[in-house]
């Protein structure tokens, strides 16, 4: 009876030092499993910042170049309208200056008249 009561106890032992194991072993790939899933994520993480990131230049890239077309709209414009004031300007002094002219001369005959 000893024996067998010894016999059992020794089963049940290796029994339980092959569960241990067993539970370690799964601990153990569990852990692995779960650094491989941490690893894989900061991975996707890390793709989908630096495509925000190119996503964000593109649009930086973008906003500069319109911004560079309507400067330059903008300075086509008033040179355009610089232009244009420079022209009535001096169409004004031609004006002006022919109208003193005339002015000049009809005096001129005027005073010619009276000697």
């Amino acid at each position: 009876m000893k024996k067998i009561f010894l016999g059992a106890m020794a089963l049940m032992l290796a029994v339980s030092v092959t569960s241990c194991r067993e539970t370690a072993n799964k601990a153990e790939e569990a852990a692995k499993d779960a650094a491989t899933e941490a690893v894989d994520a900061a991975k996707d993480a890390a793709g989908e910042a630096a495509e925000a990131a190119k996503d964000a230049a593109g649009e930086a890239v973008d906003a500069a170049k319109d911004a560079a077309g309507e400067a330059v709209d903008a300075a086509k414009d008033a040179a355009g309208e610089a232009v244009d004031a420079a022209k009535d300007a001096a169409g004004e002094a031609v004006d002006a200056a022919k109208e003193g002219t005339d002015k000049a001369v009809d005096a001129a005959k005027d005073a010619l008249k009276k000697q």
